[in-house]
């Protein structure tokens, strides 16, 4: 069985659409990171850096934090979603390591300058938008005759996900992107995922 410290974030559906794609049985540990439940002491325990998700498999004892190295753990742990060797592995971890490093640390700053703080600072909005639209870009040409973002639908996929669906349901512009949109759209019609992104619970409005 496997404990799911989440709340309703990007990050934290990766990882219920994941446990639901892999059909994992989880027990789900709500940690309300708005009332800030994550700076706790029993939950740093589990992670340090006082974010969410983190698991706890407790067949083997292991806890993971990061969501991205969670969607590899539960991946490997099944033998799905991820390819176990060679190139396709290393193209595969590649991309992971994008969404990680770039999708969802921009995607969130954007967001947050855009339409969280009541202060708006043009510089950071400029910024932030320009830098997404950028990355938007990438993702636009690496899915150009492409269904998925590697060969097969993978957790690489669960992860970009998250964030394209939250950007959108923000009423972030798509426009300039149609194949972005087009994988988006596909991957939302997922059983696992439309069950997936009601775990903990829908993303607030």
């Amino acid at each position: 069985m496997i404990d799911l410290y989440t709340h309703n974030t990007p990050n934290g559906h990766k990882i219920s659409i994941c446990l639901e794609e892999l059909n994992l049985p989880y027990t789900v540990k709500v940690v309300d990171v708005r009332q800030g439940e994550q700076f706790k002491d029993e939950f740093l325990a589990l992670n340090p850096n006082a974010k969410v998700p983190v698991i706890i498999d407790h067949d083997i004892g292991q806890t993971v934090f990061e969501s991205c190295a969670i969607l590899l753990y539960l991946a490997d742990k099944v033998g799905r979603l991820m390819p176990s060797s060679g190139k396709a592995r290393w193209e595969a971890i590649q991309w992971l390591f994008f969404q990680a490093a770039s999708i969802g640390p921009m995607l969130g700053q954007r967001a947050h300058f855009a339409l969280v703080t009541s202060e708006k600072i043009p510089y950071a909005i400029e910024r932030y938008t320009k830098e997404t639209n950028r990355l938007y870009g990438v993702l636009e040409r690496r899915l150009k005759e492409r269904e998925y973002i590697c060969d097969e639908y993978s957790i690489v996929d669960i992860a970009h996900w998250g964030w394209i669906y939250t950007a959108k349901r923000m009423g972030f512009s798509f426009d300039e992107f149609p194949n972005l949109i087009a994988w988006h759209d596909q991957i939302a019609t997922r059983p696992a995922v439309a069950k997936g992104i009601t775990v903990p619970a829908p993303l607030p409005m």
